[in-house]
């Protein structure tokens, strides 16, 4: 009120500024309450145009010219200080086009031009505030606030503003409060109980100061307009004194308040407890008093009284043709009669650069450059509080650009400096994810591991990445890395082993052809068709040769070339042990008076018959290869164990391998079934008896091979295939052949034909 009344009469001193021209004020309390303000507006604006220089009450103000004529008896209102009263009396000036200046109104439901088409303000609405506001709490990553409010058209609107665009940036709101104008005991309680059971460590405020004066504790953070010293102000401020004239009852409750004393001249108080007050001489210095009255360093709100004041002034500099050339000694139009409205429009254009060399203007909804002081609450060596400035807001400004901190400056509750973490959940660290607990705000998470094969390298991860094919996630899930290409290499252990054994079997069947072929007159070679056993020492060689394919880095010709070798090279082998079961047990029967079997199954019917059951696998083989052959791949599925890629031959059409499996399956099936029938002959044709062991080592080997081979992982199904081919390779060398080589080297004295054609006769 008295920067209102200071301004006025700085401009009435200025020469350059309405020259010839004097402002007058009335001066009226809205009492905060829209009852009120409307009744100081009807007072206000039936009130006759002469000029009162006498203060009355206190809030609104009228500007006019001392000798000009306007339309309505108030051309322009200065006013009012909450939004509620505002709107009421905005909404009622409208109409007549009486512009109305307020310098603390800040509800954004006061840009409605076509509710309030009369309404200007030095002061930005809320909604750089709260921009400022969501840009305040998610520079500090405060995901997880309340809010606290009261029940009028500023909080109301400032919240819902703030609640929607704090959600659009990621945060939640973990409680609202509404502060009752009358609250009771019960509200007041309950009010303080959720305060301290909240997980919130921040709580962002819509509402003045004096409303919430008592939680206002250090490290408070709150965005104010900016503020500047008036020069001249403090000490016009100093010499305001006490008096019993009319329009000065604010100034003396204002004196009594501060010094504590009562003044003989007031009658419109209580007389009861006051014959102990001292009584005020009216003569007090207020230069030896400390309050917010006489601390005029950095005057914010009454800045902006200050603007208005000019503004209004400037409009009218323009609308008088103050600066018009021709006028006589550079005088204002002073005998003129304007409206309402072109005073309107003169101050909606009004654009100007102030002392403090800032623009003073209004956009196109009336309203100033959004500009404010962020101020930190903090205590001094005293330990009262003090407003200090740690940042500003730009709202005019591009975005990275509008809000501007110095952290080191801010003191936090309790006068820490460390900045409060406010968290539903503490974001997730790399490797794990957001889980959202169900029925509960999004910021309310559990934190889960990523799974094998995704990762997360951000703290406060959603999702977690799954990583690229043939890739897999470190034990911290944090990255993705190659995975190792794996095989059975001959350089592995395992792949060592198996080949020591290929080349054993190998060197073994070599051995005991070459015994074979160096006795192969004597009778025990000549015995069961030498020309068959020279075949099937062949055969299984190429067995255990085939097993060398397995081993090694998969390629198109091993993955084409090692089933099919197994399979062919396998089935001769038991072609020729096929035949050989027959022969045995032709052979007894040609040792029958009348037999010619034998002489009927000679060697090319051997041959012919080695040939028809080995045809049919190199026929299935071909057709495999030919129509869906196997190919390299790497697979990935063995990463989840091992972080490893298995190299291995895939296989397009598995019966393909199950038909080349289970025709070798019937070969030693009929097999075994003639050797079991011959298995009762006489010495002499023992070797039905060698044959059934070797098929049975067959069988078993071959029988456990199927489920070792599907439970194997990696590259330990082709150990498991390789292994039984050694294992069914080397049972039908050690039970077929090492029991002649044996005869034929240790006891040569049985390798005669007389020895031979003796055991069988007894």
């Amino acid at each position: 009120m008295m920067t209102m009344v200071f301004a006025v009469e700085e401009i009435n001193n200025n020469s350059s500024l309405l020259p010839g021209v004097k402002l007058g004020y009335r001066i009226l309390d809205s009492c905060d309450n829209v009852h009120t303000s409307l009744q100081a507006l009807f007072s206000l604006v039936g009130h006759s145009k002469e000029m009162l220089s006498d203060i009355e009450r206190m809030y609104d103000a009228k500007s006019e010219t001392s000798s000009c004529m306007a339309d309505s008896p108030v051309p322009v209102v200065i006013g009012l200080a909450s939004s509620s009263p505002t709107r009421a009396v905005a909404q009622t000036l409208g109409p007549f086009n009486i512009p109305l200046v307020s310098y603390f109104a800040t509800c954004t439901c006061l840009t409605d031009k076509h509710m309030y088409p009369s309404f200007l303000r030095t002061v930005p609405n809320d909604l750089f505030q709260v921009r400022g506001l969501v840009q305040l709490v998610t520079f500090f990553s405060w995901l997880w606030v309340g809010t606290i409010g009261t029940p009028d058209d500023y909080s109301q609107y400032g919240i819902q503003a703030f609640s929607t665009q704090f959600k659009q940036q990621g945060g939640c709101l973990a409680f609202h409060l509404t502060i009752p104008k009358s609250p009771t005991t019960a509200e007041i309680q309950e009010f303080a109980d959720t305060l301290q059971s909240s997980t919130t460590q921040v709580v962002v405020v819509f509402a003045t100061e004096g409303q919430l004066v008592d939680l206002f504790l250090e490290g408070t953070l709150g965005f104010s307009f900016p503020g500047v010293r008036i020069p001249d102000l403090k000490e016009f401020l100093l010499n305001v004194h006490p008096s019993p004239k009319p329009g000065m009852e604010l100034v003396n409750m204002f004196w009594e308040e501060l010094f504590g004393c009562r003044l003989e001249f007031r009658d419109d108080r209580s007389k009861d407890n006051v014959a102990d007050t001292p009584i005020c001489s009216g003569s007090e210095d207020l230069r030896y008093t400390e309050s917010s009255y006489t601390d005029v360093s950095q005057v914010r709100i009454s800045y902006n009284v200050y603007k208005a004041v000019y503004a209004i002034a400037h409009a009218l500099h323009t609308l008088l043709n103050c600066d018009s050339e021709g006028k006589k000694q550079g005088m204002c139009e002073k005998h003129i009669f304007f409206t309402s409205k072109q005073l309107l429009h003169h101050l909606q254009t009004v654009n100007f650069t102030n002392q403090f060399e800032e623009k003073v203007y209004f956009d196109s909804n009336g309203e100033p450059v959004p500009l404010y002081d962020i101020i930190n609450w903090q205590k001094d060596s005293t330990g009262e509080i003090r407003f200090v400035k740690v940042g500003s807001y730009d709202g005019s400004a591009p975005l990275r650009q509008q809000l501007q901190l110095e952290q080191f400056t801010i003191v936090w509750t309790k006068g820490q400096s460390q900045v409060p973490i406010s968290q539903c959940s503490a974001p997730c660290r790399p490797g794990s994810r957001q889980a959202r607990r169900a029925g509960e705000p999004h910021c309310c998470f559990d934190c889960l591991p990523c799974a094998e094969g995704e990762f997360s390298n951000q703290t406060g991860s959603t999702e977690c990445t799954k990583c690229p094919e043939y890739h897999w996630s470190d034990k911290d899930k944090v990255k993705c890395v190659a995975g190792v290409e794996d095989f059975l290499s001959f350089n592995d252990t395992m792949g060592i082993i198996l080949v020591a054994l290929t080349l054993l079997g190998v060197v073994s069947t070599t051995i005991i052809t070459t015994v074979f072929h160096q006795f192969r007159c004597t009778p025990i070679v000549k015995a069961n068709n030498s020309e068959i056993s020279f075949l099937l020492l062949g055969s299984l060689k190429l067995c255990f040769l085939c097993s060398l394919v397995f081993i090694g880095q998969p390629s198109v010709w091993t993955c084409r070339l090692r089933q099919a070798a197994f399979g062919i090279s396998f089935v001769l082998c038991l072609s020729c042990l096929f035949v050989k079961t027959i022969v045995v047990l032709l052979a007894f029967r040609a040792n029958l008076p009348g037999s010619r079997a034998l002489k009927q199954f000679g060697p090319s019917q051997q041959r012919t018959l080695i040939l028809c059951t080995t045809t049919p696998q190199v026929c299935l083989c071909a057709g495999w290869l030919l129509c869906a052959p196997p190919f390299p791949f790497r697979n990935p599925t063995y990463q989840a164990a091992t972080g490893k890629i298995v190299l291995e031959c895939k296989e397009p059409w598995p019966p393909g391998f199950y038909l080349v499996l289970g025709y070798i399956g019937l070969l030693a099936f009929l097999c075994l079934l003639l050797a079991y029938l011959g298995r009762k002959l006489p010495d002499t044709f023992n070797e039905a008896k060698l044959i059934t062991f070797s098929m049975l080592i067959f069988w078993a080997v071959w029988i456990s091979f199927i489920p070792a081979y599907v439970s194997s992982p990696g590259k330990f199904t082709v150990a498991v295939e390789v292994f039984a081919i050694l294992a069914s390779s080397f049972g039908l060398l050690l039970c077929i052949f090492v029991p002649k080589c044996y005869i034929i080297l240790l006891m040569p004295e049985k390798n005669i034909k007389k020895g031979i054609i003796g055991r069988y006769k007894r």
